[in-house]
């Protein structure tokens, strides 16, 4: 027990714990936290990107610290500070890029703000009224970058990455087109105008359209545009005619395309010029051809006469009028109408391979050919089109008894002997006649004529008392006598049957005449044999008849005639 209980209180051998250098586990909490913030900055170093510069009309909707910066509804960057510029006529808004959207800066890039906006096109950005503002890219092509851009005030109708096709159309106004009008194929909308710009001589704006895939294959090489905005109304022979593509052109203006029926043209390249009609009707008309400009002089008013009317020959249009001036004639006294047209021959399609092949240049053998023409009567009168609206267009056409006129074919610009209008010469003619009318003495006529009517009535007058009474009465007796006429008619009828009855074979009086006859035939018969006895034998008379038959002469046979005679 002694043994146990020593051994267990002898002290031992005391350990010792040396201390050693480390780090302690209460640093590790720091060091972690160091190494997180150092990678973060590393990352945050690593991720940066550019930084860039755009500048702005207004910061309307931007805010430093939380406007983002998007592509393809992808934030790689944020605003980080907008300022005022040294002038204050803009602002100045300071981009951070992530280091992935290193290449939205390249040169062209565009950038604009997205917020809510109504248009003529739609409304767009209605997401940014619940999330706020955003600035939108559109990523360049070009190489070269830059560091500072101008902003644009509106979004750009085109993207580049966006499928389709880019033309220019040539118009010489813009009429009510803006950026983002509809482009229609077969009232389709298939793209939209992108942009617009004044040429390079003032004469005509260049427009650039934006048709997309797959539509833009039916954009050919014999394409047609014409402006479809607005409403075109026409009232012609066959009617009232309203042609609109949809409400939004008439609006916002429109641009519609088709190509010629059954053309097999191939699909148009990229920015191929095309031109930009005023309707659908001029843009489908056959090509034109080389325009020939004619200067007509009229002595009379052309009001109703308007640029763009018709130039007409035989009823078929072959140009427009350009130009309406006012002239002065110094011997006349007189301000006669000067009207500019042009003409386009090749409008009369084959008849052009059938006239005659003249020399010179193409003035030069319209002059030749106006020259034999205007021998032929050839003029250009003002008529009347519409008798509603009262407009005029010139026609030209062969004009009957015309009088003679030389026409100059080395003069410049050409010009066409005018003869007025068949209104204008019916006008004159109503002036005429109202003339000669005025010169008529009419106060003397009305007066002869009220004394002649008088005069005639007294004599109706007459007539109605005195004549007509004794003429009825003259009418009356002439048909009684008539009736009484008709009445002798009746009874010499009846006169003429009772002949007839009394001469008939078998009336009474015929018979009793024939007996009377053969009586009288027997008594000259008997009177003959007397005759012929006494003859013969005179003393017969004393003696008588002698008693021998011998000496009695035979009856004379009655001769054929005789006896066929009852």
């Amino acid at each position: 027990m002694t043994n146990i209980t020593d051994t267990q209180l002898q002290p031992g051998q005391p350990a010792i714990h040396r201390r050693r250098w480390g780090i302690s586990l209460i640093w590790i909490v720091p060091i972690v936290a160091a190494a997180i913030g150092i990678s973060m900055l590393v990352h945050a170093w690593l991720s940066e990107g550019p930084e860039i510069t755009i500048l702005f009309r207004t910061a309307t909707g931007l805010e430093a610290g939380k406007t983002p910066v998007k592509y393809k509804d992808v934030t790689v960057g944020a605003v980080t500070a907008i300022t005022l510029s040294e002038d204050g006529s803009h602002v100045k808004v300071k981009v951070a890029l992530m280091q992935s959207a290193k290449s939205l800066t390249s040169k062209d890039s565009r950038f604009w703000v997205v917020r809510p906006r109504i248009g003529a096109s739609g409304i767009s950005g209605v997401d940014t009224l619940l999330s706020g503002a955003y600035i939108g890219v559109d990523k360049g092509q070009a190489e070269e970058t830059a560091s500072e851009f101008t902003g644009l005030e509106m979004p750009p109708p085109v993207v580049g990455d966006m499928p389709g096709k880019s033309f220019i159309l040539k118009s010489e106004d813009l009429g009510s087109l803006d950026i983002g009008s509809p482009v229609y194929y077969r009232r389709i909308q298939v793209g939209r105008v992108a942009s617009y710009q004044l040429g390079e001589t003032g004469q005509d704006i260049k427009l650039q359209i934006f048709i997309d895939a797959p539509y833009d294959r039916y954009v050919t090489t014999d394409t047609r545009f014409w402006n479809a905005s607005g409403v075109d109304v026409s009232l012609g022979a066959d009617g009232l005619k309203l042609k609109t593509q949809s409400v939004a052109t008439i609006v916002a203006g429109g641009v519609a395309f088709a190509s010629p029926m059954g053309s097999q043209a191939s699909p148009a390249d990229k920015d191929t010029e095309f031109t930009l009609t005023a309707d659908q009707d001029t843009a489908m008309a056959p090509p034109d051809g080389q325009a020939q400009y004619i200067q007509l002089k009229f002595d009379q008013s052309l009001r109703g006469l308007s640029v763009g009317a018709p130039v007409q020959f035989s009823g078929v249009d072959l140009g427009r009028v350009v130009s309406i001036n006012l002239d002065y004639d110094p011997v006349k006294h007189r301000f006669p109408t000067v009207v500019g047209v042009l003409v386009y021959p090749e409008r009369m399609g084959r008849v052009l391979d059938k006239l005659p092949k003249l020399e010179g240049d193409n003035d030069r053998q319209a002059a030749l050919f106006m020259h034999s023409m205007v021998k032929q009567g050839l003029r250009a009168q003002a008529r009347l089109g519409n008798i509603l609206t009262g407009q005029l267009y010139i026609a030209m056409d062969f004009v009957p008894n015309a009088p003679k006129v030389e026409l100059d074919v080395n003069a410049r610009p050409i010009s066409m002997p005018t003869v007025n209008g068949s209104f204008d010469r019916m006008q004159e003619q109503i002036a005429n006649i109202v003339t000669k009318i005025e010169k008529m003495p009419l106060d003397s006529i009305a007066k002869h004529l009220d004394a002649s009517l008088v005069n005639l009535d007294k004599t109706l007058t007459q007539v109605n008392t005195h004549v007509l009474p004794e003429t009825t009465q003259t009418l009356q007796q002439t048909r009684q006598t008539m009736q009484d006429a008709g009445q002798t008619m009746q009874q010499a009828r009846q006169t003429l049957s009772g002949v007839d009855n009394v001469l008939a074979d078998d009336a009474p009086l015929s018979q009793n005449l024939g007996q009377t006859l053969q009586e009288v035939q027997r008594a000259s018969r008997s009177l003959r044999e007397l005759t012929d006895l006494l003859g013969r034998h005179p003393e017969s008379l004393l003696r008588g008849r002698p008693a021998d038959p011998a000496l009695v002469s035979k009856p004379v046979a009655p001769s054929p005639q005789e006896e066929s005679k009852p």
